[in-house]
């Protein structure tokens, strides 16, 4: 009986010592701060991605012409709307993974005039 409880101790402080090992952010990251910066930027991207729509018509006439616009920035804004949604979605269920969010600008209003990136 005496030794199961010294095994048990034993386990109890390797445990210990081990959380504290793994808590040291070996990579330079800060946990809740970089997956609270996730979880806010994908509940964003949910919210905001059919801004993407407007966003891409816009860029596009601007780059090339009216015509090209309301065709290819049109067909452009609906596939990167669906994409930022989805991407919104998928960062918010996978928040408590401490990585950078996944779409670049990392929110649709942080820099207007770039298009967006995956």
């Amino acid at each position: 009986m005496r030794q199961m409880i010294k095994l048990i101790l034993a386990l109890l402080i390797l445990t210990f010592w081990s959380s504290h090992a793994m808590a040291k952010e070996p990579y330079g990251y800060n946990y809740i701060s970089t997956s609270s910066t996730k979880l806010v930027a994908g509940i964003a991207n949910t919210a905001t991605g059919f801004i993407e729509l407007p966003k891409n018509i816009i860029l596009v006439t601007q780059r090339d012409s009216i015509l090209h616009g309301m065709t290819f920035g049109l067909a452009s804004g609906v596939m990167h709307s669906v994409a930022r949604t989805v991407i919104g979605v998928f960062d918010v269920a996978t928040f408590w993974i401490p990585t950078p969010p996944s779409v670049q600008p990392t929110y649709i209003w942080e820099d207007f005039s770039v298009e967006s990136s995956y």
